[in-house]
């Protein structure tokens, strides 16, 4: 725990939000391995970037790459990488950015955690459940995880031997196997529209 630090004040969202001209909010995009979450977040980034809104994406696996490279897929480590990406996208959303997540976070409390946590900071949270059936994710399985860990050959695998708990009220719930992607990022944007998050 760090000690003898002091929160440093200055702009408040508000102001900010005034200056950019947009609120800022964190999208949670959250579901299986190879449900979608990234394939849609890049579209719907390429979207709002278009309409000179300002976003960014933070991805599962890119995050790993830096970040979070020093943690492995035990649940402990799990936690903790939610954990430090909850901090990261309240940072990004208090900036008056548009965050998408795109990580698996298979563990209810973890999400909860990061809602929480925008939450004490008046911060929008909009949970995204990429829904897909496992068997769906399976014969998708770009990578050839599925297989591997079938085999053996991969532990802690999230739908075969870890648990995916699907969230309970999303705000969104987009079904990879029945919409298009491009149908799925017009789905959040109309979405944001509605909430006013976006003109």
């Amino acid at each position: 725990m760090a000690t003898n630090i002091t929160w440093h004040h200055n702009l408040t969202h508000e102001e900010r939000s005034k200056i950019i001209g947009q609120p800022g909010a964190t999208l949670w995009f959250t579901g299986l391995r190879a449900s979608g979450k990234s394939t849609i977040a890049c579209a719907l980034e390429r979207k709002l970037l278009e309409q000179k809104i300002q976003t960014y994406r933070l991805d599962g696996d890119n995050v790993r790459f830096g970040l979070n490279k020093d943690l492995g897929f035990s649940e402990a480590d799990r936690n903790e990488n939610i954990r430090r990406i909850s901090e990261v996208a309240k940072l990004f959303a208090d900036s008056c950015t548009i965050a998408l997540t795109s990580f698996i976070s298979p563990y209810k409390k973890d999400r909860d955690s990061a809602r929480k946590l925008h939450e004490d900071a008046n911060l929008p949270f909009i949970e995204v459940y990429v829904n897909v059936p496992l068997e769906v994710a399976e014969q998708r399985d770009p990578k050839g995880l599925y297989k591997k860990a079938r085999e053996g050959l991969i532990k802690n695998f999230t739908g075969i031997d870890d648990p995916y708990e699907a969230p309970e009220t999303p705000e969104i719930v987009l079904n990879t196997h029945e919409k298009s992607v491009e149908e799925c990022a017009d789905a959040i944007i109309s979405y944001l529209k509605e909430k006013k998050i976006i003109a």
